[in-house]
């Protein structure tokens, strides 16, 4: 039994387009913008002054924050409503491919948890962008805090170079291969 609505399941897998339809190629860049911005902001906040270092922090937590719900909204297009097409490659590489898709979404969904039990472990307060404030879960803990933060950049590195190898290989796709991939993500007409 289906509990999806019968418009979202006419459009799962579309064997005929070449292209993802708009929602799906919006969030995909949404989410590679954020993730890069994320990432600059944690590794450059150590080269500025205090007071603009935690402006950078606050940015970043309201960014991960606004990263969760793009996270959340993407997964649930995806289950649903989301064009799928048919795959690209077959063989070897259409499971790497497929490990790789199911590996940076893990990391993130890992990345967002982490960043929410990092900063409650910490004890800090955290709000998104001062509009509301995301209450503490549980009491602070120093040491957990310690090993947390170790963990959410360990991800973050793990990441940025699974994201960094999916876009050299729809470079690849695009410049060596020209089999159209990098353009099925593409925004703007077909």
């Amino acid at each position: 039994m289906t509990i999806l609505p019968a418009a979202a399941t006419a459009v799962r897998t579309d064997q005929t387009a070449n292209r993802y339809d708009r929602t799906t190629i919006a969030l995909h860049w949404l989410t590679a913008g954020l993730v890069v911005t994320l990432f600059l902001l944690a590794e450059g906040w150590g080269f500025v002054p205090r007071d603009l270092r935690k402006a950078g922090q606050s940015l970043h937590i309201s960014l991960g924050i606004l990263l969760a719900a793009v996270l959340v909204t993407r997964l649930l297009w995806r289950g649903s409503a989301g064009r799928r097409l048919a795959p690209a490659n077959t063989g070897l590489l259409h499971l790497a491919a497929k490990a790789a898709h199911h590996a940076l979404y893990l990391l993130l969904a890992a990345q967002v948890t982490l960043g929410f039990l990092f900063r409650w472990a910490q004890g800090e307060p955290f709000q998104f962008f001062g509009l509301f404030a995301v209450p503490p879960a549980f009491a602070p803990d120093p040491d957990l805090a310690d090993t947390i933060g170790g963990l959410h950049n360990t991800v973050a590195w793990t990441i940025i170079v699974l994201a960094g190898l999916h876009a050299a290989a729809a470079l690849i796709h695009h410049y060596a291969l020209r089999d159209g991939v990098l353009r099925r993500m593409l925004p703007g007409r077909g």
